[in-house]
């Protein structure tokens, strides 16, 4: 495992002052005993509060981690590196939870990547993956793997590298976990505790540390391929990692490359997504008439548009328009725009036009040499560079009767035109959702480049050993984010409004050619006529020409300075008091580029640029004191300068206590800290457009332009946390431990915005807080509604729940049988704008919610160079939305914070998966060959219906963040070691 080297800069005038072996030796003395003065000091506060009387002939009990980390690669022998804690000592348990992944456990279940293993812990819960981001393309998400611990935000989650820092690929910060070197992984530490007192910002939830086996020596290749039980979903992996030592051992070279492909699925091709299932708004509602407001309901459909087009308004309304342009009439069924129950909804699907599974390409060198000076002085250098491309399908262009058609268009039939002269009409209102344009898609290119020099040593201190690193880290990621066939607003207008050209016209073409109406006053503006009354009508230069491809280019940058100095200060009678300090520097920047046509009159995208840094320093000190030989407390503290919103104080204290042999108890109580990131600090603003249920238009479905922008203003959030645990380990069941933690958090000033539909709701009810965000009127996005979806620190939220985790481990015929389960009770988890009433999201099953309980369970048997694996993992079932109230007659009334609805229950999930791997010796090389099915059952994901508003009508039918989309899928491949 790698050294966790966080921390901050020495003094250079120090380090000058340290010319000779004389002078260091002179100057560690000096620095020794200042040190021992202050720790001696900050040690009497700890020991004294807890005064115990205690036996000083007894030796220090050696505690028993439930997981025991591996020794830490380039650590001196005998020292334990914990995520979590900067203490480094043999043996210590420290009072924050820890789980530990090791390389046998990820190579039990061979997952496409590691982030989709740690996605399957229970404490982690609403990640982002490359799955369900490919609607987040305004936010730069889409396409990455990012770690959300707690369902608290993968921003309130510290994601290291070898204990250490890396550059966001988003300008959130969002740390993705594809850009590591996969083949080089092994192991996982998850901290579910706030550890800001230690790392610094981010750590509210926890932090997930990837550990990087930087020692390895040998060569070794893997190559492995992937597919669905429907033959779809492909996808290969190849990696090469070679390490050799040089110079007697004294020196070490790693060198690893490796080359991933998903190939993608690009439409919803399973039988789950074809039955209509949505939330609509209840056809037989009114107020006061006892039926729910909302139903959730199979076999509905989109009311206001169809493929090839929908007259909405007028004499024709319910003509629709088919394949090559004909005519029919469509049946409404039961009716409530912008959604219909029957009739025709099978006609009006669309929610099959996403990517299941969107492609991805990556690839990633990675390098590191380290030499050993002397025993004080080892250096290193490393550098990576990881490289991924990702494209996936986000939906259909939807116009939902808001196109004005004029009654002369030339693309009319003639019998249309007839039936409007006929009623006296000159125009109508016109839906469709473009079969003939392109579906929206996201391209988005990213690169990760990581350099770290650095060094690290150990050295006598006080007549003990002490232990330092320093190091400087500066990481670069550049994103190019596009969307593809985007419309542009003035153009597609212009092109469908179509006309015959009259005689003598300014275009000099002939009479009756069909052209486009702003052509006429405006003859070399290019406009491309654009026929969009009917499916497979449309001419392709037409199309080229209301469509682009609205990109953004983005570069971030993170410089990291940091050096940390762990040591026993003096011994006490249970042992000795160990101490831990350091600082760090650290710069976060961005820029960007945005070609001025892209920035506004488009369908979505409409990026802006964002510019802005912010820079931190820190430093921190942590003890560990020895009470009594069963008692230690630990307590950490660090002081923290941001240049953008000032000083701020983080600390811990926690304690760990073992009454009687395997039985152990552990606490912690600490205050920690989330700054605001580069996003939410600098964003210069990106427009959507999409659509809302208008309480102000007797709740029709409107478009709107959702703007979101940076808040320069916005301050460090705070959480207060603190968490009791116990594990038990009974010696007399040998290979049996069991662990339960609670864990309590509460963040005040919590940075967060409202959703575009709540701002609306709560303004039609009165609240005047959210009227100021709405801007109606006509706007350069092509809607009449804008709605300022900005952050502010404005929420408290607070998060409650029980961690389980538990193992055992015994013979079973000629092989050993072990067992391992981990599974999380969320008790609440609860978001108080201080307007509304404050919402519990614990048991909502979708998007953005958090399920009540999680649990995983993996079996294993292992007999020489076999090895079989069996997990079962699962989700409980839960609800909708939990404000709302359930009833199909007599229902009360319904509120924007208390809807009524017909059903509010969503299934739970339990999937199965197996694995098995084989060791064979080949001449001098190991070659092990290994099968994973996961989902073996081939369970589809419960029904999730999306809606009323937004993007439903394009949404697969379940959470897509939460269940298994794909269906049975089989890996198979070979490694090969020499």
């Amino acid at each position: 495992m790698g050294k966790c080297l966080e921390g901050g800069e020495k003094e250079e005038s120090h380090r000058a002052a340290v010319s000779s072996t004389a002078d260091r030796k002179g100057y560690i003395s000096m620095m020794g005993r200042n040190l021992s003065s202050a720790v001696a000091l900050a040690t009497s506060l700890l020991y004294t509060s807890v005064a115990f009387a205690q036996d000083a002939s007894s030796p220090a009990t050696q505690g028993l981690e439930d997981n025991a980390p591996e020794v830490a690669s380039g650590a001196p022998s005998g020292v334990i590196v914990v995520t979590g804690t900067r203490i480094q000592r043999d043996g210590y348990n420290a009072p924050t939870p820890l789980t530990v992944i090791g390389t046998d456990d990820i190579e039990a279940t061979a997952p496409a990547n590691i982030a989709d293993f740690v996605n399957e812990i229970p404490s982690v819960v609403g990640s982002s993956t490359p799955a369900n981001s490919n609607l987040s393309m305004s936010s730069g998400l889409a396409g990455l793997n990012t770690i959300n611990l707690r369902s608290l935000g993968s921003s309130r989650t510290l994601v290291l590298l070898n204990g250490q820092r890396s550059v966001g690929s988003a300008i959130g910060g969002q740390v993705d976990v594809n850009t590591f070197p996969q083949g080089l992984i092994s192991g996982v530490e998850v901290v579910t505790g706030g550890a800001s007192a230690a790392y610094g910002s981010d750590a509210v939830s926890g932090v997930v540390n990837f550990i990087l086996d930087d020692d390895y020596t040998g060569f070794k290749v893997g190559a492995e391929t992937g597919i669905t039980t429907y033959g779809d979903a492909p996808s290969h992996r190849f990696d090469a990692t070679f390490g050799t030592p040089f110079a007697d051992g004294r020196g070490h070279i790693l060198l690893n490359g490796e080359l991933a492909i998903r190939e993608g699925l690009h439409g919803v091709p399973r039988d789950w997504n074809d039955k209509g299932w949505y939330l609509v708004n209840n056809p037989a509602y009114a107020v006061g008439n006892g039926e729910p407001e909302r139903l959730v309901t199979n076999m509905a459909g989109l009311s206001l548009a169809t493929p090839g087009g929908l007259i909405t308004s007028g004499s024709l309304a319910g003509t629709y328009f088919g394949q090559g342009g004909t005519l029919g009439q469509f049946d409404y069924g039961t009716r409530r725009d912008p959604w219909i129950i029957g009739g025709d909804w099978a006609m009006t699907q669309v929610n099959d036009d996403q990517s299941l599974d969107p492609e991805e390409n990556r690839r990633s060198v990675f390098g590191r040499i380290s030499y050993q000076i002397a025993p004080w002085l080892n250096v290193f250098g490393q550098a990576s560079y990881a490289r991924s491309r990702n494209r996936g399908q986000l939906g259909i262009q939807r116009n939902q009767g808001n196109v004005t058609i004029m009654a002369d268009n030339a693309f009319l039939p003639d019998s249309i035109r007839q039936a409007l002269a006929d009623a006296g009409e000159t125009s109508f209102r016109f839906g469709t959702t473009n079969a003939d344009l392109p579906v929206r898609t996201n391209d988005g290119k990213r690169s990760v480049q990581r350099y770290v020099v650095g060094a690290n040593g150990e050295f006598d201190l006080l007549g003990k050993s002490a232990r330092w690193d320093a190091y400087y880290q500066l990481g670069i990621a550049k994103t190019r984010e596009m969307a593809v066939g985007i419309t542009n607003n003035a153009r597609l207008a212009a092109a469908t409004d179509a006309v015959f050209a009259p005689a003598d016209n300014a275009l000099g073409v002939a009479e009756g050619t069909i052209v486009c109406r702003s052509s006429l006053a405006e003859p070399g503006n290019g406009c491309i006529p654009l026929n969009r009354f009917g499916i497979g009508v449309a001419d392709p230069d037409a199309v080229a020409w209301v469509v682009g491809n609205p990109y953004r280019n983005q570069r971030f940058q993170q410089d990291v300075f940091a050096a940390n100095l762990s040591f026993d200060a003096f011994d006490l009678p249970a042992g000795a008091v160990a101490v831990a300090l350091g600082g760090e520097h650290r710069r976060e920047k961005v820029r960007g580029f945005v070609d001025p046509q892209y920035q506004s009159g488009w369908f979505v995208g409409n990026f802006l640029p964002s510019f802005g840094e912010y820079s931190v320093t820190e430093g921190y000190l942590e003890l560990l004191v020895p009470v009594l030989d069963s008692l230690d407390v630990n307590g950490a503290i660090r002081a923290t300068d941001y240049s953008t919103s000032g000083y701020v104080t983080t600390w811990k204290l926690g304690a760990t206590f073992e009454p009687i042999e395997g039985l152990r108890f552990r606490a912690t109580r600490s205050r920690d800290i989330r700054a605001p990131n580069l996003g939410e600090l600098f964003t210069a603003g990106s427009t959507r457009t999409n659509t809302v249920i208008d309480p102000f238009n007797d709740n029709q479905s409107t478009p709107f332009s959702g703007t979101s922008r940076g808040n320069p203003n916005l301050d460090p959030e705070k959480a207060d946390q603190w968490g009791v645990g116990v594990v038990f380990q009974p010696h007399f069941v040998p290979g049996f431990s069991v662990s339960v933690d609670y864990y309590d958090i509460e963040i005040d000033d919590a940075i967060d915005s409202l959703d575009a539909q709540i701002i609306l709701d709560r303004c039609y009810e009165g609240v005047e807080e959210y009227c100021a965000a709405i801007v109606r009127g006509p706007n350069e996005f092509g809607t009449n509604l804008q709605i300022f979806e900005s952050p502010f620190n404005f929420a408290e939220q607070r998060a409650r729940g029980l961690d389980f985790e538990t193992s055992y481990s015994t013979d079973v015929g000629p092989g050993t049988f072990s067992l391992r389960g981990m599974a999380t009770l969320y008790l609440e988890n609860t978001v108080d704008n201080g307007i509304d009433p404050a919402i519990d999201i614990v048991g909502e099953n979708t998007d953005g919610g958090n399920p009540e309980f999680l649990y995983r369970m993996m079996a294993s048997w292992e007999n020489g160079p076999l090895r079989l694996n069996l997990v079962g993992r699962g989700i409980s079932s839960g609800t909708y939305d939990n404000s709302y109230i359930v009833c199909t007659e007599g229902c009360p009334e319904s509120s924007a914070t208390g809807r009524t609805i017909n059903t509010n229950h969503i299934d739970g999930a339990f999937y199965l998966d197996a694995s098995a791997h084989h060791d064979f010796a080949v001449g001098a090389a190991d070659l092990r060959l290994f099968l994973s099915i996961t989902n073996v059952l081939d369970k589809d994901p419960p029904v999730v219906a999306s809606g009323p508003a937004g993007s439903a009508y394009a949404t697969p039918a379940t959470n897509q963040s939460l269940y298994d989309l794909l269906g049975r899928t089989f890996r198979v491949g070979a490694k090969i070691s020499f």
